[in-house]
């Protein structure tokens, strides 16, 4: 599962992180929260302010993922709407290219996942109470979701729930400054979200500025968006 250093940019900041599963991923975001749009180029997690990103990607800051080269603009992926807490809102991820493999990459900032139409607080907010003993049909109520679209986020999550906590589990280890492991939960999935969430509390000892972000978008960048996918990690 281990496999070559990728540095992920969060909150301002430069987080070093694993990345466990190679390749990119093929889909992203469709109105029901499925995936309906193949993307054009692996994805490359970066911060949510696009300002920021755009002044570092023009000032050569950003590296490839696959050489380490620079990655300058490339244009624009497809405009997507997406769906936050009470608000639908537009992206239109920033395309790169890199000088020196002439790999192109989408630029997706840590606040979406893909295949996902839903903002990861959103779908992280239903994985909090599913792991704390609600239900799918109160977290789709309290959320205003439809009751299928909340079931399948808690089934995928479910599915890869050993597999994430594992995950996590390393990374707490690898970065807090004194890590403390998650203590034992009622179930797996309970035991997989505390492990999430005892990542983000990890890096937050060694990196401050991680608390600009949530511990969903942390699972974001660590997961490079694929948190649900069947195939991560």
């Amino acid at each position: 599962m281990r496999a070559r250093e990728l540095r992920v940019f969060i909150g301002g900041d430069t987080l070093p992180m694993r990345r466990a599963c190679e390749g990119p991923p093929e889909d992203l975001l469709a109105e029901s929260g499925r995936a309906v749009t193949r993307l054009e180029a692996p994805v490359l997690t970066v911060e949510a302010d696009v300002v920021r990103v755009e002044t570092r990607l023009l000032a050569g800051e950003i590296e490839c993922p696959d050489c380490g080269g620079v990655l300058a603009p490339w244009g624009w992926a497809r405009c997507r709407v997406l769906r936050d807490a009470a608000r639908m809102v537009r992206l239109r991820p920033r395309r790169a290219r890199c000088a020196g493999c002439g790999g192109s990459h989408v630029l997706l900032p840590v606040f979406v996942l893909v295949r996902r139409v839903d903002l990861a607080d959103v779908i992280g907010a239903a994985l909090l109470a599913k792991a704390s003993g609600a239900g799918a049909r109160s977290i789709a109520v309290r959320l205003g979701r439809p009751v299928d679209t909340v079931r399948g986020w808690l089934r995928r999550f479910e599915q890869r729930a050993e597999h994430v906590r594992v995950y996590f589990t390393v990374l707490l280890v690898d970065t807090g400054v004194d890590p403390v492991p998650p203590a034992v939960a009622a179930t797996p999935f309970a035991a997989a979200v505390s492990a999430v969430v005892g990542a983000w509390q990890a890096a937050l000892s060694r990196w401050p500025d991680v608390g600009k972000v949530s511990p969903w978008q942390l699972a974001v960048a660590a997961s490079q968006g694929r948190l649900l996918s069947p195939s991560w990690p």
